[in-house]
């Protein structure tokens, strides 16, 4: 489907009216705030897994459900939802099969060259100090990855102690969500 496709069936989606069932606030109904990988496998079975409905939660997503730094914007997101939407907990869910998993940066760096990228580009990002290698590192343990960012999630200087930080991991294949950590209010 291609772009003037999506536009013409947005227009009768509009004229039709049936934006009518989706219609809420900004406030999520559950309080929560869900950061977790941009798959599109994920689209519509996360929600369905855990009865998650429109308008019940905020859903921040980026390649593997990573946060690396304390203050890059999906971390930037899971703050805005927890001050200006009042989610009060917040659920980092990564998922097995990831394409993350066991992503290799120079094969990276490699497919950005054959994709027309120049090598005077990148190595220009490279002087300015940007660790290509850092930011397209992929992970081995899935599990492991969502530990990672749920830490930096809970040891966020701004994290209101009262916000709760769980880790989950989903299967892809059949939406079994497995509980990797269970927080607790004021749990570092």
């Amino acid at each position: 489907m291609n772009l003037d496709d999506m536009l013409s069936y947005n227009e009768q989606f509009v004229t039709n009216k049936n934006y009518k069932p989706y219609q809420t606030d900004s406030v999520p109904n559950k309080r929560t705030v869900i950061f977790t990988c941009m798959d599109a496998r994920l689209v519509e079975l996360l929600p369905k897994s855990l009865n998650i409905q429109n308008g019940d939660v905020k859903m921040v997503k980026n390649a593997g459900a990573i946060l690396r730094h304390p203050f890059d914007s999906a971390m930037k997101s899971i703050l805005v939802a927890i001050y200006a939407l009042k989610a009060e907990q917040v659920m980092v869910i990564g998922h097995h099969d990831c394409g993350m998993s066991h992503m290799e940066p120079a094969a990276f760096e490699q497919a950005m060259l054959e994709k027309g990228i120049s090598g005077d580009s990148i190595d220009t990002l490279k002087n300015a100090g940007i660790n290509l290698e850092g930011e397209f590192r992929g992970f081995d343990s899935v599990e492991e990855s969502v530990r990672e960012s749920v830490s930096i999630v809970r040891s966020h200087p701004l994290l209101p102690s009262y916000v709760r930080v769980h880790g989950l991991v989903i299967d892809p294949k059949t939406g079994k969500v497995d509980l990797v950590t269970k927080g607790s209010p004021g749990q570092p």
